[in-house]
């Protein structure tokens, strides 16, 4: 370890306090600035186009900024590049065609976590050959640390979004020990099989899976002793919302009896003889239910029904709305959304097209708060940094940094998902576990392993200023997107002992072994907080 890492490692400790100093600066100094050129390079390759004006003061009115900061986990360097090149629409039409994108890289890091993606037949063969014990987290362990890992590195960033969002709305806590064996299938099998297709075929396919069958209960539901678990949730989380009546929460346990799972082989299958016959009404729908062998249909006639219930749409569109337009979703375009929903068969890329191109959205800018893993995600992604070269500690580590700030991938135990606004998210405690991680991923401290530019700063911003205040300025235009106030600027110059006219010596640390504290105190600005 040379003199400057070992310094730079002792600093760590009082390093996030002093950063947090200049960071409540930021957050109540004068605000941040756009610059008035419309076109910068921030580094070769990389321009960001600023409008001369910023929302709320935090984030430039630059479209496209908007796009990448809403619909993937965070723009990056490259994500820059590319929607300056295709433009907006053009990114977007890209997006929404995922098998269309080349993802040979992030394959390439997934398939060292071998049973992130395995089916319920490869768990319990793993499990007869001795090489897995029965009840084996393993799989579920692998799914989660796969999580940040696409988030960050997938070129796919809509979909990994959407399985995001449909991994919460279709919660199925991970790692849970009743799905030891169906955990990594469910996501490989429904969530991300459906996560831009229809979602009456993601409801159907969740419906009839292992996963979710046993972690709301219906796998135990019989004929005998109908459980209610399932078609309560069905109802009020993933469909139509706090419309029903006990009669018909009643009504629809009976009418899912039969789906189930099987003890032997851990796949789904329909047990005629546990299923509840008789006439049903839910809601509007009603179904003869005559007879046991017809109850598989007669319960996917009823998925089909919920799927495209005026008041499924309405939950979906306010759902996504939330997800990426604000914590209030404007009653507008929500009720655009729902027309576009009902009238495209629940087909979800319709739904996010009018959501991305509408007005509302395009006004929306600095509306959201990033979750723990965004900020996480948005971390890597902005620093450019590369996967480890190899293995899987630093997939675990990151994890694990999403889990420290509040937010393990794919943990949420109730069924209801992780919370998206920006309340669930606020407290000191979280907030500094993401200024320590700002820090720790900047340094190279840890993860130790990701891939950084040996030269970090000409990586960074390019040539090398001439003064604190334009390394600052620089710095702020490459990971903010705009340059701050003059308060902010001074307020991190002091953080060296300078001032932002001070002049930056060819062999100044602040530009070499001390360039990721600005980097760091840059990221802990409400600026990057925001989605």
């Amino acid at each position: 370890m040379t003199v400057n890492e070992q310094t730079l490692n002792r600093r760590t400790a009082i390093g996030g306090a002093a950063a947090a100093g200049a960071a409540v600066v930021l957050a109540t100094g004068t605000p941040a600035h756009a610059d008035s050129r419309a076109h910068t390079a921030v580094e070769p390759g990389v321009v960001i186009e600023e409008a001369p004006a910023t929302t709320s003061g935090l984030l430039a009115a630059d479209p496209q900024l908007h796009l990448l900061r809403r619909a993937t986990f965070g723009p990056s360097p490259a994500s820059i590049t590319e929607i300056r090149a295709l433009g907006a629409a053009g990114w977007l039409d890209r997006q929404l065609k995922p098998a269309s994108i080349d993802d040979a890289r992030l394959d390439g890091l997934v398939a060292r976590l071998p049973l992130a993606g395995a089916s319920i037949a490869e768990v319990r063969a793993k499990v007869a050959a001795g090489t897995l014990k029965q009840f084996d987290w393993t799989p579920m362990w692998q799914l989660a640390f796969a999580a940040p890992i696409r988030a960050i590195w997938s070129e796919r960033q809509l979909f990994e979004v959407m399985v995001d969002f449909w991994s919460n709305h279709l919660n199925v806590t991970c790692p849970s020990g009743d799905v030891w064996d169906s955990r990594a299938d469910y996501d490989r099998g429904v969530i991300r099989k459906y996560a831009l297709g229809t979602f009456a075929d993601l409801l159907k396919a969740s419906a009839r899976h292992p996963a979710m069958l046993t972690y709301l209960d219906n796998r135990f539901s019989t004929r005998l002793a109908p459980n209610e678990n399932y078609g309560r949730e069905l109802m009020e989380l993933h469909t139509v919302g706090l419309e029903y009546a006990e009669s018909d929460v009643k009504d629809a346990a009976r009418l899912l009896t039969g789906l189930t799972v099987d003890n032997t082989t851990g796949q789904y299958r329909y047990d005629a003889a546990n299923h509840v016959t008789g006439a049903v009404k839910i809601l509007t729908f009603t179904h003869a239910n005559a007879t046991t062998t017809g109850g598989e249909a007669a319960a996917l006639a009823f998925l089909d029904y919920l799927a495209i219930h005026p008041s499924t749409a309405r939950r979906i569109a306010t759902k996504l709305c939330v997800r990426f337009v604000a914590d209030v979703p404007p009653p507008s375009l929500v009720t655009r959304l729902v027309k576009v929903y009902l009238d495209n068969k629940s087909a979800i890329g319709p739904v996010l097209r009018a959501l991305f191109t509408s007005s509302e959205f395009a006004e929306s800018i600095g509306a959201k708060t990033r979750t723990p893993l965004e900020d996480l995600a948005a971390t890597v992604r902005i620093l450019g940094y590369g996967p480890p070269p190899s293995g899987t500690k630093s997939y675990e580590s990151l994890y694990w940094m999403a889990r420290n700030a509040g937010q393990a991938p794919l943990g949420w135990s109730p069924p209801n998902g992780y919370p998206d606004v920006a309340a669930a998210w606020a407290s000191p405690s979280g907030l500094l576990v993401r200024w320590n991680f700002h820090l720790s991923i900047a340094a190279g401290y840890w993860p130790a392993d990701l891939v950084k530019p040996a030269d970090l700063l000409a990586g960074t911003i390019g040539a090398r200023p001439a003064t604190y205040g334009a390394l600052i300025d620089a710095g702020a235009k490459r990971l903010l997107g705009v340059t701050l106030g003059a308060e902010q600027t001074a307020a991190l110059a002091s953080f060296y002992g300078k001032t932002p006219a001070s002049p930056l010596k060819s062999n100044d640390p602040a530009a070499g072994w001390m360039y990721p504290y600005l980097m760091a105190m840059l990221l802990n600005a409400p600026n990057f907080a925001l989605r």
